[in-house]
Order: C-alpha cells, then structure tokens, then sequence
C-alpha cells in the first residue's frame, strides 16, 4: 500500500533517526554489558541517561493517540516512528514507548479514575516507575484468555486474587509498581464474558515475584526485556481499584502501541463497563 507520511511525520522521523544515531546505536553495546552484569533486577544506567534527552528533544510518549499526554498521532502516523524505533532494544524505553507500560498507560489514560491517575499514571508518563501486564499463565495459551485460570474473588470490602503469572515483563523492576492483573470473576458466564482485570499495586502482600524467564535461552535484554514468574497467592486488595466485567477482547488484551514491534496492530476497543467501586483508600 502507498503511504506517504504528513510533514509532521516526516520531521519526527528525521528526529528520531538523528538521535538514533548519535545516542542509541553507539550506546548498544553498554546496554547489553549492563544488562549482563547487573541481571534482570536492576535499573540500567545507560537507559536513565538517555531518558532525559529524548524528552528534551521531544521524542517521549510519542505511542499515546488523542491525549493531552501524548504525540496524538494515529496508527498510521505513529507506524514509521514505531519501525525507527524497534531497530534497538534500547530504543522504546528511552523514548518511553516500551510495553507493557504502553498499554497500561492507555488503560489508565481511558479509565482510571483521578486517584489512580495521579498515584500511577503521572510517574508512568514521566517514565518514573514500570508496570506490568499479568495475563499469561503456565498451563495456558496466553494467546486466549478464556482459558485463564486466576481468579478474583469479591470478599466482603475486599478482592480476594489467587493465581500463577508467567512472562510478566518488568515484573523484576525495582521500580515496577502497579499490575494489571486479568482473573475470572464469573466462571458461570459465557466463556468471553468471565474475565475482569484489577489494579494491583505490586507491594500487596501475597504478591511474589519468583524468578526471570528465560527468552531464547537468555533473561538479558539482547533478545527482549526481562520475563518474569510472579504469583499472587490469597493476595488481598480492598475495593479500591475499579475492575472490568470484560469480555475476553479487552481493552488492555493486546492494546499499547510496543516500538518494540512493527506490527503496530491494535485490539478494538469495545465499550467497556468498568466498575468504579466505593471507598477508595
């Protein structure tokens, strides 16, 4: 298909393709030194450098569509700048374009309320904290979620969350502090209409990161951001955080434009009921 960018466009990727090559590429080989000397629980230097002047240059959150937050581009216009990108495994943190807390920004961009906004979406957007996306299961195909296991129970004023996470990226951050985390909460129903997802802020006792996945026989970030084993046991949350009564197509269930990838692709987004529950604290 013939595409030919705007101008605005066309300055981005001139932009992006400067930096790229003044800051990114030389910088490869430092990333995967730090990332092999200091494993998947730690911060790397060479990424908190670079963050700062991506953002002074005007390269930061440029995945965010219609927002006062963002690039407010479209697909379409944020394609070519994914692909630039997604030449370097460095590349989308440092333009804070990284998933999961792509798709997590979103979803808290469209549906948080000024609680959780304030608390997760703001250091998100500075590039302050990570999140995580916890869907995947060991005994599962992650591609489907009607076959998820976890469950989210409602306990008097509190959720009641029990499950075993696999490939949670980011979960060994240090500074990854809120999950997404999808359970059923109405196994009756129809098998695309069991599924919730529920914020669950990473220090919640019972929530337990147990250890890196390897990708491709390797847990540095040469072939991808660190995988992680989580598992949130008789984790137990008060009905604070808002919840879906999703059908399987979620909103978050594949959303966040990744500069990871060139695909770009994006789930519908339904109309979604979520639940904002009382007595936040």
């Amino acid at each position: 298909m013939a595409f030919e960018p705007s101008s605005k466009v066309q300055e981005l990727q001139r932009r992006l393709t400067a930096f790229m090559d003044e800051y990114i590429y030389p910088n490869e080989k430092r990333l995967y030194e730090e990332a092999e000397e200091l494993g998947p629980w730690k911060v790397y230097p060479v990424i908190e450098e670079l963050k700062p002047r991506a953002r002074a240059a005007g390269l930061w959150n440029l995945f965010l569509p219609e927002s006062e937050h963002g690039g407010g581009l479209t697909n379409l216009e944020y394609a070519p700048l994914c692909e630039i990108m997604g030449r370097s495994f460095l590349a989308p943190e440092v333009f804070n374009c990284s998933a999961p807390d792509t798709g997590n920004i979103e979803v808290l961009t469209r549906y948080g309320t000024p609680e959780h906004q304030a608390r997760w979406l703001k250091p998100l957007l500075a590039g302050e904290i990570r999140s995580c996306f916890a869907m995947t299961e060991p005994k599962m195909a992650a591609s489907d979620s009607t076959n998820i296991e976890s469950s989210i129970v409602c306990d008097g004023d509190d959720y009641v969350i029990n499950g075993h996470k696999w490939y949670t990226t980011n979960a060994t951050d240090p500074r990854c502090e809120i999950a997404i985390f999808m359970g059923k909460t109405a196994p009756g129903n129809a098998d695309r209409h069991q599924q919730s997802m529920i914020l669950v802020p990473m220090k919640t006792p019972g929530v337990k990161v147990i250890r890196p996945l390897p990708v491709f026989a390797t847990t540095a970030c040469r072939t991808a951001p660190p995988k992680c084993s989580s598992r949130m046991f008789a984790c137990r949350l008060p009905i604070c955080c808002w919840a879906k009564v999703a059908d399987s197509r979620s909103p978050r269930a594949g959303s966040g434009r990744d500069a990871s990838t060139t695909a770009c692709a994006r789930s519908a987004w339904p109309s979604a009921r979520w639940k904002t529950c009382a007595g936040a604290r």
